[in-house]
């Protein structure tokens, strides 16, 4: 593999690592957040009514952010009915065929990304809540999970070609 191949894969695959290990964090913000929630309903008679909102807000980050890491690490789920029986090459090559079509659903979606969050920000989109919270962080964060993601996809799709040659990255 060339060079500039080599070099775009290791800097998406650290990219998107530490995009990953940040994200990760996040469910400790989340629970900590719910938690309070649920005791400030329960013991003070307090409900705090943002704070489904705001998870939901970090959950999504959790999951659009944490994509590219989780198909780095190999942790998506793969119908393996005939895949397990496969040699190491023949499951290189089916995978990266596969990722001609992910790659593809992945710019489509990056499309109707950028297309929302440009509407999300012209208009001024807010939620439909008791607060009215602004969409754009999210979208914005959107889009950049699926940009990380498209990367990774493409990053994965040269590892799975060296390794269909028979060549390691």
């Amino acid at each position: 593999m060339p060079n500039i191949i080599k070099s775009y894969v290791k800097g998406v695959d650290t990219l998107n690592r530490f995009t990953g290990l940040v994200t990760m964090h996040l469910i400790f913000v989340m629970i900590g957040l719910l938690l309070y929630s649920s005791i400030s309903r329960t013991l003070f008679d307090t409900p705090i009514n943002s704070v489904v909102t705001i998870s939901q807000f970090l959950m999504s980050a959790y999951y659009l952010l944490g994509g590219g890491f989780s198909m780095q690490e190999d942790a998506h789920v793969r119908m393996d009915l005939f895949y397990s029986s496969w040699s190491k090459k023949g499951k290189a090559r089916a995978d990266a065929f596969t990722s001609i079509f992910l790659i593809f659903y992945l710019v489509v979606l990056l499309i109707g990304a950028i297309s929302s969050t440009m509407y999300t920000i012209e208009v001024g989109q807010k939620t439909r809540t008791l607060i009215q919270y602004p969409l754009a962080p999210i979208k914005i964060l959107m889009t950049l999970g699926v940009f990380l993601m498209l990367l990774q996809a493409t990053a994965t799709f040269f590892k799975d070609l060296a390794k269909a040659r028979g060549v390691t990255l």
